[in-house]
């Protein structure tokens, strides 16, 4: 009966490590990105390269704004950052 509690919790405190990613419950802080001034900062605030096309830009934005979303913990300046440099890359006027 021991071993099997022992087991029990050496199987949870595993999950526990890998449900946080292994970080611990530490909050990571975030820096607060600008909005970009010129396309290769907005290219390297989403982490795409020249030849992205419409497709890996709208992919990388809604990865990033899947964390960054004001309702989702992040930030209204983070979101903004990320807004504009979606629609500066995509030629949007805004």
């Amino acid at each position: 009966m021991l071993k099997l509690l022992i087991a029990l919790l050496v199987a949870y405190a595993g999950w526990r490590l890998w449900k946080d990613g292994f970080g611990g419950t530490k909050a990571k802080k975030r820096v607060v990105p600008r909005e970009p001034s010129d396309a290769a900062a907005a290219r390297r605030l989403l982490g795409v390269d020249r030849a992205a096309d419409t497709a890996t830009i709208r992919a990388a934005h809604r990865r990033l704004m899947a964390e960054a979303h004001p309702d989702r913990g992040g930030s209204a300046e983070e979101a903004r950052a990320l807004n504009a440099a979606r629609d500066l890359l995509l030629g949007r006027a805004g």
